[in-house]
């Protein structure tokens, strides 16, 4: 049975737990209730207490067990929603959001077609390039909080859409989380690759940062998809982060524009 928190009102240093676990460190003592409630939400679902796909308790379970109104629970679950991390299902609760779902496997692929809608194209069709341990260069260290020389897992991979290929993507990952990691196993699974990753990997990203710039096609962008050198491309580089802010994967795309375009909505 999950005991029940304390809610910090003032500027105390208590420490609240839930389920045995601290609750983050970083809500300040003065935070309102709701991002307070927020918090500890959050902190099981990094502890890992509902999984991807899940049903998390109702609005009132969670007011018993945190000792607070259903409308404050209802606010910190919104901003969650908001967020992407859990999604509501209409008369059937609160469920933890995963890239399994088709409202969120393209949350952070961005490039739509310029007529019809990204899921108009169909699912894209994949080939796995090459998949195979490496050293981690100083950039990619760098980026996923490694030492360089640190083993990686480094994909290759071409997304083609109506049957012309549009996206070519580099990605490395840390080694450790992701053993046993093939082209194989990467070509065999049908859903999105996070999907993948969330569900047999126990590795769920959450957030992204991105950079982007234009680039000349070179020889590789020429042979994998069909442009002639020189061709402008989108290059996106993607750093995607877990529950634990952890940087957990790298990834670099080359985008073709000719009938797509990057599409993203702010605020």
């Amino acid at each position: 049975m999950q005991s029940s928190v304390d809610i910090i009102s003032d500027n105390s240093s208590l420490a609240p737990e839930m389920g045995g676990q601290s609750a983050p460190n970083s809500t300040p003592a003065f935070s309102p209730l709701y991002q307070q409630i927020k918090g500890f939400i959050l902190n099981s679902l990094r502890a890992g207490e509902w999984k991807p796909g899940e049903a998390i308790p109702s609005e009132m379970e969670l007011a018993a067990r945190f000792r607070v109104s259903q409308g404050t629970v209802r606010k910190a679950i919104d901003e969650l929603a908001s967020e992407n991390l859990l999604l509501r299902r209409q008369g059937k609760g609160t469920f933890v959001a995963t890239h399994a779902e088709q409202q969120v496997q393209f949350r952070f692929l961005k490039l739509v077609p310029d007529s019809g809608t990204r899921g108009s194209e169909g699912p894209a069709q994949r080939d796995i390039i090459e998949c195979r341990r490496s050293r981690a260069s100083a950039d990619v260290a760098r980026a996923l909080a490694l030492r360089t020389g640190d083993t990686v897992l480094q994909a290759r991979r071409v997304l083609s859409f109506g049957g012309t290929p549009i996206i070519l993507e580099d990605i490395w990952l840390p080694a450790a989380p992701f053993k046993g990691l093939t082209a194989e196993r990467l070509a065999n699974y049908q859903g999105p690759m996070y999907a993948l990753f969330e569900t047999e990997f126990n590795v769920r990203m959450v957030r992204a940062e991105e950079k982007i710039r234009a680039i000349p096609a070179s020889d590789i962008h020429e042979q994998l998809l069909n442009v002639k050198q020189g061709t402008p491309l989108l290059s996106v580089e993607r750093i995607a982060y877990t529950y634990r802010d952890e940087p957990m994967e790298l990834r670099r795309g080359c985008y073709r524009t000719e009938t797509h375009h990057y599409h993203n909505t702010l605020g």
